[in-house]
C-alpha cells in the first residue's frame, strides 16, 4: 500500500508492456528499475520538470528505447518534484 499523487499514475501491468497513455499524458521511465510513470502533459510546462527534461536531454540525448521519455533520476527525487505540481 502507499499514497497517491493527484495526477499521477503508476502503470498496470498491461501498460508497462507497452499499452496506450490516455490522451493528454505522457509515459515517463524512470530510476534504476525503469519504473514507469504516466504524467498530464501539462507537467512538461513546469519549470523543474523542465529541468529533468534538459538533464534527459544531456544523457540520453533523443533516443529514448524503452518507448516513453527517460528521466535520469530516482524515483524518491521524481516524486518529490512532481508533488508540488498538484
Amino acid at each position: 500500500m502507499g499514497f497517491r499523487l493527484p495526477g499521477i499514475r503508476k502503470s498496470t501491468q498491461a501498460a508497462s508492456k507497452g499499452g496506450e497513455v490516455s490522451k493528454g499524458h505522457l509515459a515517463v521511465y524512470v530510476g534504476e528499475k525503469m519504473k514507469r510513470f504516466i504524467v498530464p502533459i501539462s507537467y512538461l510546462n513546469q519549470p523543474s520538470f523542465q529541468d529533468l527534461l534538459n538533464k534527459a536531454e544531456e544523457e540520453f540525448g533523443y533516443v529514448h528505447p524503452m518507448g516513453g521519455l527517460t528521466i535520469p533520476c530516482t524515483e524518491d527525487v521524481f516524486l518529490d518534484i512532481i508533488s508540488f505540481f498538484a
